[in-house]
């Protein structure tokens, strides 16, 4: 079994409240090997998120040099992640699988399921108090204080679910220059979602000419505007 997030080393500490985001209020779940349900990685020294899609152009002939309609593809998310490696908690062990000392996995080509990652950005008291009428889906943090701990706000996190997930790179060196070992991955991802809202065709993505957000056709490309958003020439 990897090892037990209540050892010293993940002792949680203080963080300072600022209205910009900070890695220290940057939280990674993953399916601890022989766990129920979500446990925080620990000792994780980078975790990244790459979204990207290719975007085609169409244009007409005879039309000169000019775009029609940008027509956007499918869309990629890969994470990457780096970790120090612990004796009894590898990079394979927090995210489920039975490796290192908990089993035989040692090598991609043993993965046989899909795994799931969470991450949780702890929403800053000082954002939560100057800017809560801005926020408009919350949740409680999973771990750390609660309305009891601090009664001036009840600790909120933006939960981001990342589903069906596989290793598509893993790896660590030995080095006789430095004593301490780092292993690293990429993944791919199935799925994003936030964990509570309803996904498809007609979810609110803001932008949309028909929007109820702001009263409706607010803010949205001129290019949907049917000539009832004007450009006005200052």
């Amino acid at each position: 079994m990897a090892a037990n997030n209540s050892s010293y080393i993940y002792r949680p500490g203080t963080a300072p409240n600022t209205r910009a985001v900070t890695s220290q209020k940057n939280k990674v779940f993953g399916y601890n090997v022989g766990a129920q349900g979500f446990a925080q990685l620990g000792v994780i020294s980078e975790f990244g998120v790459d979204h990207s899609r290719n975007v085609e152009t169409v244009r007409g002939v005879g039309f000169g040099d000019q775009v029609a309609e940008l027509v956007p593809g499918n869309t990629d998310i890969t994470l990457s992640l780096s970790k120090t490696l612990l004796y009894t908690a590898n990079l394979f062990q927090m995210l489920g699988y039975k490796g290192g000392v908990s089993g035989l996995v040692r090598s991609l080509k043993h993965h046989r399921w899909p795994f799931d990652i969470k991450q949780e950005i702890v929403i800053s008291e000082l954002s939560s108090l100057q800017d809560n009428t801005g926020i408009a889906v919350q949740a409680s943090v999973t771990t750390g204080p609660t309305a009891a701990d601090n009664p001036i706000v009840t600790p909120k996190a933006l939960l981001t679910f990342f589903e069906g997930c596989w290793f598509t790179s893993y790896n660590t060196s030995f080095s006789a220059d430095a004593a301490l070992v780092t292993e690293s991955a990429s993944v791919m991802v199935s799925d994003i979602i936030d964990g509570v809202s309803q996904y498809g065709e007609y979810v609110d993505t803001g932008l949309a000419p028909t929007s109820s957000v702001g009263g409706p056709g607010k803010g949205f490309s001129l290019r949907f505007a049917n000539n009832s958003n004007t450009v006005v020439a200052l």
